[in-house]
């Protein structure tokens, strides 16, 4: 299996497709993943609505507020296999609080997931602070 062999799919549960640039998108993530020296097997991102992703942080993490997004990590043998539950609801009205375009906060949340599933933390503040270097890093190159 080479380094970009595996399959990303888009969902779309309990809200209407929003429009993306699949295949761009698709591209970055595979170039993300490679850049950290890491393969992969699938990568699931479902988009979804504020409740739906309530219910779930409920059911599967025991926590009773909304979040914009619940990774899922199924790596194996050092091959990253991932669903990605993203809240458009949670993202847009983030992107209204920082006053920032709600693609490119959307695109800020896919790769937070994909980060996390490679193995970075967001825990401490110096974890915080390299996490959100390597968004800015990642997202400087999906916008050239």
């Amino acid at each position: 299996m080479n380094k970009t062999s595996g399959k990303i799919n888009f969902f779309f549960e309990d809200i209407k497709q929003i429009k993306l640039s699949k295949t761009i998108l698709k591209k970055w993530i595979r170039q993300v993943i490679e850049t950290e020296g890491s393969t992969f097997g699938f990568i699931n991102i479902i988009f979804c609505s504020d409740e739906y992703l309530l219910e779930m942080n409920k059911n599967y993490l025991k926590h009773d507020y909304y979040t914009d997004i619940i990774t899922f990590d199924y790596s194996e043998n050092r091959v990253l296999s991932t669903d990605l539950f993203i809240s458009v609801e949670r993202v847009y009205d983030n992107s209204k609080k920082v006053s920032v375009d709600f693609k490119k906060e959307l695109n800020r949340v896919i790769i937070h997931g994909i980060l996390h599933v490679l193995g970075y933390n967001d825990k401490s503040p110096k974890q915080k602070q390299l996490m959100r270097e390597k968004e800015d890093t990642y997202l400087a190159i999906l916008e050239n």
